[in-house]
Order: structure tokens, then C-alpha cells, then sequence
């Protein structure tokens, strides 16, 4: 008998989140990039957990933790009422300290973040362009949305055994057959460029942030990246680099036709923004 261990088969947890939207006009046809309410970027991050289950239980301790807490007690989003902080952490809507100790606890697990960035501005005048070519073309979100994905994931999928992928939920509409076609474009893409091929299987799953603490915590990497393009604020995006692995800026073409990709070599900084 051989004294040979037959080897784990390797599985990768990703969970995949969204930051600002994808609207473009109003329901008049105005556009409306930038304005109060409307973002100005659009971004889609991936995050890569290794411990799943130990990260979601101990962002789950932490919330009990906090909302034991007296310090917190009369904090509005605290409030099961409100179904903010009282449900699942959203940094937008989470207080200073309570996002602190968030960004603490994310600093402690072997996480890798990737992300994808898209200019509104640049994508309008790709959709008018178009228009001006076909007529009958209509722009849909989640088109921007299922190409984001494939650029994403392109090179994210052939290296392990099984894949379990978990897409915060978009609406109401179950778009979980959508999205796996994306997923098989990225590989599709890969292939062509690579020459690699991956049969591993992908099992994709949608829900909501509450019912997912690790979609909770990639809601706080993409934030805090949020912050750096939408406010020029950099000190959230400062303090979780080490885990930044990729961000690739599809639309900062001042150098090279395909973006910018930055990442531990590369780091993304405030002055290397557009227009600074």
C-alpha cells in the first residue's frame, strides 16, 4: 500500500460585490454621471477567502459584541429598526468606530482583493457612440455588468479544483444563469489568450449582504476604494493595501489602450489619479 496521501482537492471561496451604479440617464433620458445620487465610477471587487467560515463567525462575534456594547446603545444604525448595523455591517452606513473595528479585524485573515474599475464618463460615450452606429441599441446595467465580471475573473479561474462563488444579490431578478455564462466568457477569453483550460466546476450562489458577512467584508475593501476615486480620500485604502492585489482601471487609457493595473508593485495612490 502506497505510503502516498492522496492530495486535497484545492477549493477557492470567492464573493464578489458592487460599488456606486450603473445609471447613466435619468427616466427622461437626461444624463445624470456625478450628479447628487449618481455615481461617478462604477467597481466590481472579488474577494478571495481562504477561511470562510472562520471570518463570517467572527464578524458575526463582532457585531454581537458591538451591539452589546453600552458605548452603542443609542446609535440610530445600531437599531434593528433602522436594519442597518443591527443586521450585517455596511460601511456606508456604519459609524467611525464601528468601522474601525471592522478594518481591524479584516487586517487579521489572509485576504486577497481584486477589483475592477469603470469611468462612467468613458462608458457614456462608448453607449453614444454606439447609438450613433445602431440606432436600436439600448443600454441595458447589467451588460456593463456581465463585461466587468468576465474582466474580473478572466484569470481567476483555472488554477484550482472547485470554485465557490457567491455574487451579492442585484434586485429582484435571479440572474444566477447570467452570471455563470459571464463566468465561462472570462475562462473562454483566458483560453484564447492563454492557451489554459479549466473544467473545474463553479458553484454560484446570490445573496443578500446580511445573510453573508463575507460579502459584508467585501463591501468594506470596495468602500474604502470608493473613497479614493469618488472623494479623493486615501487613508481607508492606505490601511488595507496589503491585501490589494489587483485593480484594474479599464478606463485610464492615458498610457496604455487597456488601463491601468495596479497592485503591490504598482500601488494606487491619490496622485495617480485622473486629473491630479
Amino acid at each position: 500500500m502506497s505510503d502516498l496521501k492522496e492530495k486535497a482537492p484545492s477549493i477557492r471561496h470567492y464573493f464578489v460585490d458592487e460599488a456606486g451604479d450603473l445609471t447613466l440617464f435619468n427616466g427622461k433620458g437626461k444624463v445624470i454621471v456625478g450628479t447628487e445620487g449618481c455615481s461617478r465610477f462604477f467597481m466590481l471587487g472579488l474577494l478571495d477567502v481562504t477561511e470562510p467560515e472562520s471570518l463570517a463567525r467572527n464578524l458575526e462575534e463582532l457585531r454581537s459584541n458591538l451591539l452589546a456594547d453600552p458605548y452603542f446603545k443609542n446609535v440610530p444604525s445600531m437599531q434593528p429598526e433602522q436594519r442597518k448595523t443591527a443586521i450585517g455591517f455596511h460601511a456606508k452606513d456604519d459609524i467611525p468606530e464601528v468601522r474601525r473595528e471592522v478594518f481591524n479585524l479584516l487586517k487579521k485573515y489572509d485576504l486577497r482583493f481584486f477589483a475592477v474599475v469603470r469611468d462612467k464618463q468613458k462608458l457614456l460615450e462608448y453607449v453614444k457612440a454606439r447609438n450613433q452606429t445602431d440606432p436600436h441599441y439600448r443600454y441595458q446595467h447589467n451588460e456593463s455588468y456581465d463585461y466587468l465580471t468576465r474582466r474580473l475573473f478572466k484569470q481567476r479561474l483555472h488554477k484550482d479544483d472547485e470554485y465557490n462563488i457567491c455574487f451579492a444579490s442585484r434586485g429582484f431578478s435571479d440572474r444566477t444563469a447570467a452570471l455563470g455564462r459571464a463566468l465561462e466568457g472570462a475562462r473562454a477569453n483566458f483560453y484564447q489568450q492563454c492557451g489554459i483550460v479549466s473544467i473545474a466546476p463553479m458553484n454560484i450562489t446570490a445573496t443578500t449582504l446580511p445573510h453573508s458577512p463575507c460579502l459584508q467584508a467585501v463591501d468594506y475593501f470596495l468602500w474604502a476604494l470608493q473613497r479614493l476615486y469618488e472623494r479623493r480620500e486615501d487613508r481607508y485604502l492606505e490601511y488595507l493595501w496589503p491585501a490589494f492585489k489587483v485593480v484594474h482601471d479599464t478606463d485610464h487609457t492615458r498610457h496604455e489602450r487597456y488601463g491601468v493595473y495596479y497592485t503591490q508593485k504598482n500601488p494606487l495612490t491619490i496622485f495617480k489619479m485622473p486629473g491630479i
